[in-house]
């Protein structure tokens, strides 16, 4: 391998020659040896990074010209598009497992524009600090590109597939009015109820999920820009963080703004533990969701069987035929590792001292982990489960008319203690309701007819 030779404040060292990255890099790869390959910073952060970088170079041009040149900014503009476009990814090679503040993948950023910037010009203009980083710093840039990751992958991957889920779900409603079916508490039978309501508590829960997503996002809209170092702003010309965080927003098209309070914004991660919970909500929902379809689809002949779910492969590698809700624990190992993250987050997001926390690579990694499991989860279930959803009407039926629980519908006319005799002597015996209530004595076979009704139960 061909290297080439950089330099930082604390000397020399030798750099891939096809690499754009430079001398601090290089030092980050080298002494961080953790995880390489497998746990690299997600790219949705090196995409925020290039948000905000061409953000704050428009920004610095605008506040101190005689600094931030007209050519300056658009060579940096210029390279800033190739890595929200993801062609430069290959030149982000860090680990998550860093410095807490996340300076060595800000740097890494800062050389590869610094780098880039002047193969692009020919000449050497531009300079990883004096250019890239300039009005800035690491401690309010690696933060503000959490918020501007977390804000596109919650408003831009999870929240339309959870809201495809839901007119799946929607539909399915519709196709199901009218289907009776036996209710379930506390995985026993219970009173009726029809399909298209049970389908309507999945529908509601994404809705509210959704809800409650987008009320977590705004607190996310506030960035760190313009504190640099401990929230003071020093080397930032005044209104950095504002003019900054509107050229953000008119690059993602998102309502940022500069946080009120730099010093909160530089140590706090309160926003992202608030937007988590709610991912862990619509994760908890997902758990259930998924939990309730394969418990309907058990069988084919000994479990509930109440729905068919899509067949996309064998199940097993020694039972011929068998077929198993895939989808369904996919969706639930998700769940799972979400909660988990929920641990990681809120641990994280506690640590740190005076006027930085340090744990924020940490924070970020699982944090858009959830949402890009959660998102791809959602919709691989919706596409190759949901929308192929059928009711089993006639294995309905038989559950409904099998269920003892029927027997509520007799308390208005022999009691609950009767109806509780009736109930028992039916399971005991194995016999109709119909059968124990007129052998107990309760009402005559026309009366009983005259008021079990159970499709009106619901």
């Amino acid at each position: 391998m061909k290297y080439r030779v950089e330099h930082d404040s604390m000397g020399e060292v030798k750099v891939p020659a096809d690499r754009l990255w430079g001398a601090q890099t290089q030092r980050s790869r080298e002494n961080f040896e953790i995880g390489v390959g497998i746990e690299t910073m997600p790219v949705e952060i090196v995409h925020a990074f290039g948000v905000l970088k061409k953000a704050a170079a428009i920004a610095n041009h605008g506040l101190r010209p005689e600094k931030m040149t007209r050519e300056k900014m658009e060579t940096i503009g210029r390279v800033c598009d190739e890595i929200m476009a993801g062609e430069l990814n290959d030149h982000f090679p860090l680990v998550v497992w860093q410095t807490g503040s996340g300076t060595q993948s800000n740097m890494n950023t800062n050389e590869v524009i610094a780098n880039r910037g002047n193969q692009l010009l020919g000449k050497k203009l531009l300079h990883p600090n004096d250019d890239a980083n300039m009005s800035q710093s690491s401690n309010d840039t690696f933060p503000t590109a959490m918020h501007i990751a977390a804000v596109l992958a919650l408003e831009d991957k999870l929240l339309p597939a959870v809201r495809d889920l839901a007119d799946t779900f929607r539909r399915l409603e519709k196709e199901n009015e009218g289907v009776v079916k036996s209710g379930r508490t506390h995985l026993q039978d219970a009173t009726p109820i029809t399909f298209s309501q049970e389908i309507s508590g999945w529908r509601s829960s994404l809705e509210k999920d959704v809800e409650l997503i987008c009320r977590s996002v705004e607190p996310l809209y506030e960035l760190a820009l313009g504190g640099t170092a401990v929230g003071t702003g020093l080397n930032a010309p005044a209104a950095f963080g504002e003019v900054v965080a509107e050229e953000v927003s008119k690059i993602t098209g998102k309502p940022f703004i500069t946080a009120t309070n730099k010093f909160h914004a530089l140590t706090s991660r309160d926003e992202l533990v608030f937007a988590h919970g709610a991912v862990k909500a619509l994760a908890a929902d997902m758990m259930k969701i998924a939990n309730d379809v394969r418990w309907l689809a058990s069988g084919p002949r000994d479990g509930l069987g109440e729905i068919i779910i899509p067949e996309n492969e064998p199940g097993s590698s020694i039972m011929p035929g068998k077929v198993n809700p895939t989808q369904c624990e996919a969706v639930t190992m998700v769940a799972v590792q979400v909660m988990g993250n929920d641990v990681a987050i809120g641990m994280a997001a506690s640590q740190g001292n005076f006027e930085l926390n340090v744990f924020m690579p940490v924070c970020i990694y699982n944090f858009l982990q959830s949402v890009r499991l959660l998102a791809e989860a959602i919709a691989s279930f919706n596409r190759n489960c949901a929308v192929g959803i059928k009711a089993n009407r006639e294995k309905m039926r038989h559950n409904l008319h099998n269920s003892l629980m029927l027997v509520t519908a007799l308390n208005p006319y022999i009691g609950y203690e009767n109806a509780a005799k009736t109930a028992q002597k039916a399971f005991r015996d194995n016999i109709s309701l119909k059968e124990a209530c007129v052998e107990l004595g309760f009402l005559t076979a026309d009366d009983f007819d005259a008021v079990f009704h159970p499709e009106q139960m619901v």
